[in-house]
């Protein structure tokens, strides 16, 4: 027994010698391959570290697609591909040409704007007809104020009262300036961007008395000037654009003469003693020879009698001074960069006046009014990056620059006016007027406004040129009574 044991013994020890004889097991690597997949590459990567085992993995590791910026779709009047000098629009053309960059360029990877030029005697019916079929509409779209029943009857406008009562810049905002992009049952539908108050543009030197107070005065002084082989006005008499004379300086005469189109509910009511009156006086000034005929050929001709200072006034919306351009004064001094700082200039020269109306007797200086202001669609499908744009165009940084531009009127944020740009002649003379005048909207509760404009202007034009015999109150009767038969 214990030689059995010495021989297990010293067999276990000469095999526990040769194992630890042996030559090592070799050092091995794990081999991980991590391919990055891009869009133009694949990328490897190659880790080696000590391991007991070969063991060889390949991971692929997907990189993120790049998110492409939202658009931010809007329908201006306004077209930053067109580069005419000569473009009536060149204003506003080419604000967007050298804002659309600097708004990209801000918002980077997040948001891109894109404009689809929309004329703007077309794009109320365009979006409506879009909204009512359900079709794309666009994220923001810029119109008068005088549209915020239309839209908002056929349901083509957002409300934005709960969300502008939350910007920093509501409290600061003019009230007559939300007041007219309030629907009548009190929702906020649009965002004005700038106030857009008629005056009167006067050659001063065609009235070397001073303007007129009264329109009695002003037929005085109309027929000084017809003996001197002028003229005492030009203005928008025709029916063109759906009898868009409507809106200027007819309203503004039917309001010094305390009248008005609305009848507050909806429908219009012309056969007002007021009204009557101030369709005579037109007339009496139109047949007494004291208006230019080109008051009547439509296409904005009646601009040419006050650029060329052969009519001495011109009542209309302020936005106006982008328009009427080259000038030259009654001294034969002429204006002639041939575009909006033609205007600025001959104010700032003291050769153009701003004016109120001339008030009938014992009324006030009558005014239309209206903003230029921003909708957001019902349907858009960026609602959020159209809010992101209006607190970015009403910022201090931007909101001059678009006052000046597309708003061609006076500034709605009481900061903004108080800034320097808003200190010069045009700017305080047109706040002049407005103080001293009664501004009113001309369609408070209207739906169809296009429809009314055509029924008021077409009514006007033949009682004060096509037929100046014909019943005033009569006429004007007949309009109202077929326009309200419309209204449902």
């Amino acid at each position: 027994m214990k030689a059995r044991f010495t021989l297990v013994a010293l067999l276990t020890i000469i095999a526990l010698v040769l194992g630890a004889c042996a030559a090592p097991t070799p050092q091995v690597v794990e081999k991980v391959v991590t391919q990055v997949v891009t869009q133009e590459k694949v990328v490897e990567k190659v880790v080696e570290k000590p391991v007991e085992k070969v063991v060889e993995k390949t991971v692929v590791v997907q990189a993120a697609t790049p998110v492409p910026p939202k658009k931010i779709v809007t329908w201006f009047q306004y077209d930053q591909n067109n580069v005419d000098p000569k473009s009536d629009e060149r204003v506003g053309n080419e604000y967007l040409r050298k804002t659309i960059p600097i708004f990209n360029k801000e918002f980077e990877g997040k948001y891109v704007w894109e404009n689809q030029f929309t004329p703007w005697d077309r794009l109320t019916a365009k979006l409506v007809a879009a909204v009512q079929a359900k079709a794309e509409v666009p994220d923001l779209i810029e119109a008068g104020g005088t549209e915020v029943n239309n839209f908002y009857k056929n349901g083509a406008v957002q409300d934005l009262t709960e969300w502008a009562k939350a910007q920093k810049w509501y409290a600061e905002m003019d009230p007559s300036a939300l007041k007219i992009c309030t629907t009548p049952d009190g929702k906020l539908v649009c965002i004005p961007m700038a106030n857009r108050p008629s005056q009167v543009f006067v050659w001063k030197d065609r009235y070397p008395n001073g303007f007129p107070k009264t329109t009695d005065e002003w037929l005085q002084e109309g027929e000084r000037l017809k003996k001197e082989g002028k003229y005492a006005m030009t203005f928008f008499g025709s029916t063109a654009f759906n009898g868009d004379g409507a809106n200027r300086a007819v309203f503004q005469a039917i309001v010094s003469f305390g009248g008005g189109y609305d009848d507050g509910n909806g429908k219009l009511k012309l056969n007002t003693p007021e009204n009557v009156a101030a369709v005579a006086w037109l007339r009496e000034m139109v047949q007494r020879g004291y208006v230019t005929e080109l008051s009547f050929a439509g296409g904005f001709q009646e601009e040419e009698a006050f650029k060329d200072a052969s009519a001495g006034a011109i009542p209309t919306g302020l936005f106006g001074y982008r328009y009427i351009n080259p000038l030259t004064a009654p001294s034969g001094k002429k204006y002639e960069k041939k575009n909006e700082e033609d205007m600025l200039d001959a104010i700032a020269a003291g050769d153009v006046i701003l004016q109120p109306f001339p008030a009938a007797p014992g009324k006030k200086h009558g005014c239309g009014t209206g903003v230029s202001a921003l909708f957001i669609p019902t349907g858009a499908r960026n609602p959020e990056g159209a809010k992101v744009f209006i607190n970015w165009v009403l910022s201090p940084a931007q909101n001059p620059a678009y006052v000046r531009g597309p708003g061609g009127g006076l500034p709605v944020l009481k900061s903004i006016a108080a800034l320097p740009d808003f200190q010069t002649p045009f700017y305080q003379q047109a706040y002049q007027v407005a103080s001293a005048s009664e501004c009113k909207v001309a369609w408070p509760t209207v739906v169809n406004v296009t429809g009314a404009k055509s029924a008021v202007m077409n009514a006007v034009y033949k009682l004060i040129k096509t037929d100046p015999k014909a019943d005033i109150a009569a006429e004007l009767q007949k309009a109202e009574d077929e326009f309200n038969k419309t209204v449902k």
